[in-house]
Formats: C-alpha cells, structure tokens, sequence
C-alpha cells in the first residue's frame, strides 16, 4: 500500500500533531461512505449492488446514532394513485422554489425501495393483508439497515469520525482521513469515491439524535472545492417542553391549548391547524404553556403509538399532559430539518467535486422543499432515494478510474480545526467556540426573526470565533482532535448560514427577514455559497417557468392516519 511521505502529508508549515497520526490504520476501497443514517446507510448499500468494495465510517455506532433511530419517523411514500396530488402539494410547500421533476422522481424512488427493506426484514403494519409503507420505527429500520449492509460485505467502522477529505492532483477526491474513539488512533480510507451523508447541523442543540449532526461534512465538502446551497434555509425551529428540551416531536401538539403565565389563552390556531408563527412570536414575549386537551381518545390512541418517545418525558416527571399545563421552548434543528446543504449538480447527486457525493441532510434539500422545511416524510424519502443516487453515481466514478484508484497520491485538505502555522503554543479554547456560536444561533431574536443590522452584528463576533479557531488545536487526545474539528465545523456553519440569509432580501418560508417582509415573486433562485476566509454568495437563477398547480382541496397531512 502506497505511504504517505511527510512532504505529502506536511504543507506549508502546518502541522499534524502526534494524537493524530500515531498507529493509524490504513484502509482502500472503491467507495467510502461517510455517515450512520438512513442515507449513508442505503448509499453504502447501492454501492455495494454495483459490485464496489465500500466502506462506512460513522461518527457514532451506526443503527442507533443520529436523528432516524432516535425514534418514528414518517415517509412520503404515497401510493402511485395519490402521487400527483402529493407531488403538487409539495411544490407548492416549496413556492416555487422546489422542483417538481425531483419532487417526482424522489416519490417514485422511495415508493419503489420500500418492499426492500420489507424482504430485508422489516414489518410494516398491514391493513387488510396489505403492508402500510407509511412510516418506519427509527431504532427497528436502522437495525435492519445495518444487518443488511453487513450481509452484502459492506465493512463498517463505529465510532470513527470522518474529519477531512483527501484529495488528487488532479482535484478529485481520494478517500478520507479521522479518528477512532475506542482505538484512541487515526485511520486513512483511500477511495475511489466518496459519498458525504454524515447529515446537517443542529449546532449541538440538544433536539434528540442530533449531537452527531454538527456540520463537518459541510466543512470537508467547502475545503475539497466544493459549494453549498440555500444555506439561509438553516433556522428550523423544532417545538419541547421546556422541562426537558431535547424531544422535539411536534405532533402531539397539534392538539394543545396554549395559554401564557397567567393561563390566558393564546390561540395559536389558524382554520383549526396550528399556526406555524404562532409559537415563537408567543415565546419572544413571555413564557408559553400547552395542553393536550384538544385530543380526542382516538387520536391519543394512535400518537402514544407513534410518537411514545414523546411521551417520555412527561412520564418521568409525573405529569398528565392532557389535563395539565407544560412549558414548552423551540429547539433549533438547523440544517437538520432546514433545508440548506451541499449543492448538488446533477441526477446522481455529484457535487462540483469529480468523485465526491452527498446525500440525506447533508445535501442541500432545496429541490424537494424550497427554503422550507423538509422534515419528518420528506426528509426521509429524500434519504432512501438520494442515497442510492449517490451510491451508485460514486460506484460508477470509481469504476471509471480503473483497477487501482485507492493508489492515487493524496493529501489531506483539512485545514482549520486540524493544522495551524501559529508561531504561538497555546491552543483555542473548543468549548468557548461552542458556546460563542450558539450564543448566536440559539436566539429567536437573531436567527428566527432576522435583519441586517442583526445579521451583520452576529457575523461580526462569529468573525472573531472564525480567527480564533486559524490557532492551534487541542490535539492531546483523540477526542480533542474531534472536538477542535467540531469547533471549526460549527462555526463554519454559521457563517455560511446567516452570510446566505444576509443577501436573500425577501421573506420566504422559513428564511424570515422583518426588514423585507413580503416574498418577492423576482428572487425565484438558489443561492449558492462557500468560502473560508473569504465568504461568497452566488446567485443561480431558475429559468424554468413556475409549475401551475391545480387546487388541492382535500387535506394531505391533517388525518391521523398518517402522523
């Protein structure tokens, strides 16, 4: 196997400390996937269909890491008779900026790789006979994920985070280098191909299954070359209770009164729905309470059923959420539920990168939603589907390179969080970076309700966190190395999101700006953006004519069949 030199390996002075390189273990493959979830795991898998040798690398233990196995989880997968209505709904989510050939092709797809999973080994429910494809049991579905990656000779490294891209003369991507927790060393995966499906970022929110989603492949993607897209769509905002704010299922809130401190009731409604508005604007003046006691037995029947994890926390604090009030706060899910991602470029979800993929949350969704939220049904079809594009798009790259792709000369594009030129020993500080980011990610006031004025202070002191993660890293231990990686990742992320939010001038779904109120029919594009030092936006124009939809009059999300 062909070895690094330190020339290679050492640029321009930067350094590599010895937590990271010592005992490494050296790996090849066709491609590798970088990610636990339902996308890095069907993406591993449509690889693996192709005949390529692919490797998983999961931050955590993959099957009961990340967002999908924290819990259910529905998925837009209608029956063939119901996809043009479901389709039609879905661009219009989307106002105009969603695109309805994908939204087409992503239904099909999901709709089509179900019975998959059923011959894998997992049980839908059935209705008179006939599997209900509806929804999956997160922990249940990557169980089965994962048994089925194994069977077809995937080989799977937990709790080894992927931290930087390896690149080629030529500019394409050669694999990845990260750590191993448990093995407390580095490790090298040279590849063909890679495929990034290691998810969006929650910022480290707390919002259940979501501490793994903290940017890094955003980071690895921007530093490879690559570009991200509607990187304003970044501010999903996911509903709790205050007491225990981490699990954010918001169904069961579909049937809360609200009421404030002095249990004057707030309303919150909107032709019987919740208003979507209604909560935040409510917590930016005071302290909010809900009950469930809008919940007929049948409905509570069916969501302790499917959505029981939420249920939790009122069980351990002994409380009857039907009959009593309950504080509840918004979560930031960022990018998770958001939209913004990795810009995609063509039907096999390549990025401008020749040999580097991106499916699931970390590809920009802008195609399925606009610059609305995807999450819950959308989000999880566009994993199924994108995942197997990506890996089979990344299987046929690396095949293209010939016999022996893992032994092309590589080297590490890894920069800040990683490698410093800094003449000075000490080292940033990971926790206060953390804590600086949230501080301006976390408030409504600055990221739900945006404006110039507020826009240009929160990247003014995220410019300073930025030149302070350009210092040396911790890199002690393994778990610093992750940590100072994790730093930079974050703050990164949030650059790139409120640069994007500060050159969209209009309000659209989720991207809110109270200086530009009202959505302007003339900004119908995708930004794009990138940078590192020097933060860009681009703007691609969709040419297209807005698609006419007909009038849907029949409810597609309302009923409680399908929560």
């Amino acid at each position: 196997m062909l070895e690094f030199s330190k020339a290679q390996i050492y640029q321009e002075g930067r350094k590599l400390l010895t937590a990271y390189r010592e005992d490494e273990l050296q790996l090849s493959a066709d491609v590798l996937v970088i990610g636990g979830g339902p996308a890095a795991a069907w993406a591993a898998w449509s690889a693996a269909s192709q005949g390529a040798k692919v490797i998983i690398v999961d931050k955590g233990f993959l099957g009961t890491s990340g967002a999908a196995a924290a819990s259910g989880n529905g998925i837009m997968a209608p029956s063939p008779e119901n996809w043009e209505k479901v389709g039609a709904e879905r661009y219009r989510i989307g106002k105009n900026l969603a695109n309805l050939r994908w939204i087409e092709r992503v239904i099909e797809k999901t709709w089509l790789s179900l019975p998959l999973v059923e011959s894998w080994g997992y049980r839908f429910p059935k209705e008179d006979g006939e599997s209900v494809r509806q929804s999956y049991y997160g922990p249940e579905y990557m169980r089965v994920l994962r048994k089925n990656l194994l069977r077809v000779g995937v080989q799977i490294l937990d709790q080894s985070p992927a931290l930087e891209l390896l690149l080629a003369d030529d500019g394409s991507v050669a694999g990845a280098k990260g750590i191993q927790r448990q093995h407390h060393r580095s490790y090298t995966v040279r590849a063909g191909a890679v495929v990034l499906a290691n998810g969006g970022c929650a910022f480290l929110s707390k919002a259940l299954g979501c501490n793994t989603n903290t940017g890094d492949g955003l980071l690895m993607a921007v530093e490879a070359g690559g570009e991200l897209s509607s990187m304003e769509a970044s501010n999903h905002y996911a509903i709790s209770t205050a007491f225990n704010a981490t699990v954010t299922r918001g169904v069961p809130f579909g049937w809360a009164s609200y009421s404030d401190e002095a249990g004057n009731d707030l309303g919150g409604y909107v032709n019987g729905r919740r208003d979507p508005s209604f909560l935040p604007n409510a917590l930016l003046k005071g302290s909010v309470y809900a009950r469930l006691d809008r919940a007929t037995p049948e409905v509570k029947a069916v969501i302790e059923k499917s959505h029981f994890i939420a249920f939790l926390p009122y069980k351990k604090a002994g409380i009857d959420p039907y009959t009593e009030r309950v504080p509840v706060t918004l979560v930031l899910e960022g990018t998770v539920r958001g939209t913004g991602g990795i810009r995609i470029v063509d039907d096999t979800c390549a990025t401008k990168v020749p040999g580097l993929y991106a499916a699931g949350d970390a590809a920009s969704r802008e195609f399925l939603a606009g610059l609305a939220s995807g999450g819950g049904g959308p989000n999880a079809a566009w994993a199924i589907s994108t995942g197997q594009w990506a890996g089979a798009g990344a299987a046929a790259f690396a095949k293209s390179l010939g016999a022996h792709p893992h032994e092309r000369v590589a080297r590490p594009a890894g920069q800040v969080g990683l490698r410093s030129s800094s003449p000075t020993s000490a080292t940033f500080d990971n926790e206060a970076i953390v804590h600086g980011v949230q501080a301006q990610m976390f408030p409504l006031e600055k990221n739900y309700l945006r404006s110039e004025q507020g826009l240009l202070d929160s990247l003014a002191k995220l410019e300073t966190l930025w030149q302070q993660v350009q210092g040396n890293p911790k890199q002690d231990t393994v778990r610093d190395v992750e940590f100072s990686r994790r730093a930079a990742a974050l703050t990164a992320v949030a650059r790139w999101a409120y640069f994007s939010a500060l050159n969209r001038e209009e309000t659209r779904s989720e991207h809110i700006r109270i200086d530009y109120p009202e959505t302007d029919p003339n900004q119908r594009y995708y930004q794009a953006t990138g940078g590192l030092d020097k933060l860009w936006v681009r703007r691609d124009w969709i040419t297209d004519a807005p698609t006419k939809q007909p009038v849907i009059t029949t409810p597609t999300t309302s009923s409680v069949s399908k929560l």
